[in-house]
This record gives C-alpha cells, sequence and structure tokens, in this order.
C-alpha cells in the first residue's frame, strides 16, 4: 500500500531523463555543440553531462567530431520511416522550386563513406538532367559536383579518393592529372561556388555550392547546355543565396 500512494514520478530513472534531454538538445544543433553548451542548455552538472555524453556515444546514439557531439546512426534508426520520407519529400520540393525558379537541373549529392551519393535529382522536360554516361561517383575529378564535394575534403581524404578512382580524360577539358586538381581544390575558397565547363560532358556546363554542416559534406548543383554558359556564374550566386534561406531544411536532411 506505501508503494502505491507513491506519487507516479517517484518511479521515473532520472539518468534516463537527462539523457533525453541531452539528445533533444543535441538534435536542435544540426551543426553540433561542445558538452559544456550541452550541460548549460541542459542545466546539467558538466561531470553528469560527460558521463551521459560518453554512454550515449557508445551506444551509437551519439557521435563525437573535434570535441562536437552531433546524432548518432542509433538516434537515426529510432526515428520513424514517415519522419525520414517527410525529409526527402523537402529536399525534393526544394530542389524542384530552384529548378524552376533558376531554370536548370538540380542535384544533390554528400560525400559519405569515402563515396559520392547523388541523392536527389530534379529535372523536367524543359531543364532535363545530364546524362550519367560515366559513373558520377568515379569521375568526381571531372564534374562540378565532385570538385565540390572534395574541395571541403582534407588533403588526405581528397588523395585517399582519387587513389581510388584516377584522374581520367574524358573530354579535352578535363583536369589532366591529380596533382594539377589537387592544386585547383586547394584554391577553392570556403563557400566558394565550383565551376566547371565541358569538362564531365561535351556541350554541359556545370555549378554547384557547397554544404558543409560539421564534418560532412554535401552540395546543391546544376547544369546547364553551353550555349548558356553566360548563365553559369549569375546562377550560382542566386542559387547560394536560395541555399542561404533555406539551409535550416538542407541540414535537417543531411542524412536522408
Amino acid at each position: 500500500m506505501a508503494v502505491a500512494s507513491q506519487p507516479a514520478a517517484a518511479t521515473l530513472i532520472g539518468s534516463v531523463q537527462r539523457a533525453m534531454r541531452l539528445l533533444e538538445t543535441v538534435a536542435a544543433h544540426p551543426y553540433g555543440a561542445p558538452a559544456k553548451q550541452l550541460a548549460r542548455a541542459t542545466g546539467l552538472a558538466l561531470p553528469t553531462a560527460y558521463h551521459l555524453l560518453r554512454t550515449l556515444v557508445h551506444e551509437g546514439y551519439l557521435r563525437r567530431e573535434k570535441g562536437l557531439f552531433f546524432l548518432g546512426d542509433a538516434a537515426e534508426r529510432l526515428s520513424s520511416n514517415g519522419a525520414r520520407e517527410n525529409r526527402r519529400c523537402r529536399v525534393a520540393d526544394t530542389l524542384a522550386h530552384w529548378r524552376d525558379s533558376i531554370g536548370a537541373p538540380m542535384y544533390y549529392a554528400m560525400y559519405r563513406d569515402g563515396e559520392i551519393d547523388v541523392l536527389c535529382v530534379s529535372d523536367s522536360r524543359e531543364a532535363p538532367a545530364a546524362e550519367e554516361w560515366a559513373d558520377f561517383r568515379e569521375t568526381g575529378h571531372a564534374h562540378a559536383l565532385g570538385q565540390c564535394l572534395l574541395s571541403q575534403l582534407d588533403e588526405g581524404a581528397r588523395r585517399d579518393h582519387l587513389a581510388r578512382y584516377p584522374v581520367q580524360a574524358l573530354t579535352p577539358s578535363t583536369v589532366r592529372d591529380s596533382d594539377a586538381l589537387l592544386r585547383r581544390l586547394a584554391r577553392v575558397r570556403r563557400m566558394e561556388p565550383v565551376v566547371e565547363r565541358q569538362e564531365y560532358a561535351l556541350g554541359t556546363v556545370c555549378a554547384a555550392v557547397p554544404i558543409t554542416v560539421g564534418t560532412t559534406a554535401a552540395t546543391v548543383a546544376f547544369s546547364l547546355p553551353v550555349h548558356q554558359a553566360d548563365r553559369l556564374l549569375p546562377a550560382a550566386h542566386r542559387l547560394q543565396t536560395e541555399i542561404g534561406r533555406q539551409i535550416g531544411s538542407l541540414t535537417l536532411s543531411i542524412s536522408i
């Protein structure tokens, strides 16, 4: 009888409540957050926060990169298929808006697990996508999408990629060797659009805008026929402005 008369709150496990608050707080910081910031936001003592964060990292619910905490694979698996599909739809809708606004096919890609991964393409009859006549994953050196992703990596990761996917001439305009490509990538300034002109396919020019979330490299790119090459840079800068307005929805969808 004495147990039954206790308030329901007495049966709750405080450490679980604190861990859930930490997970929710990390989820609200798509660019990652350090332990001290998370402790302050959740009202936890720093030693308690460190203990819970280490446990959550060990179990895969969080991951730690360069002192910042991000949601881990286990947390992602907790999300419902419906929520994941909603994120995909938001990205597809956003790309379709930009496709119609800019008048060019749009591509959304990430660099993950050492590979170039094209996650979404939005084109139309009026703005058809470029033909993938050579595997995008293997020809990142030649198209703006791949060059943009590689430019966001450190030099070691770039060299590792090029060791697995060596530079090869696809057109007369393709960069000739890995050293030349590495020099070009080193000159790309942070958040600067990357452009290529007929390096992947004759008759096609392309531009890509970088999106960096923590250590995750992503990009939105578009292609144009070569006779519209004068539109390339103005459209790239317009896309960069549009991405700045929609960066929240894209970062939430970075793991689709």
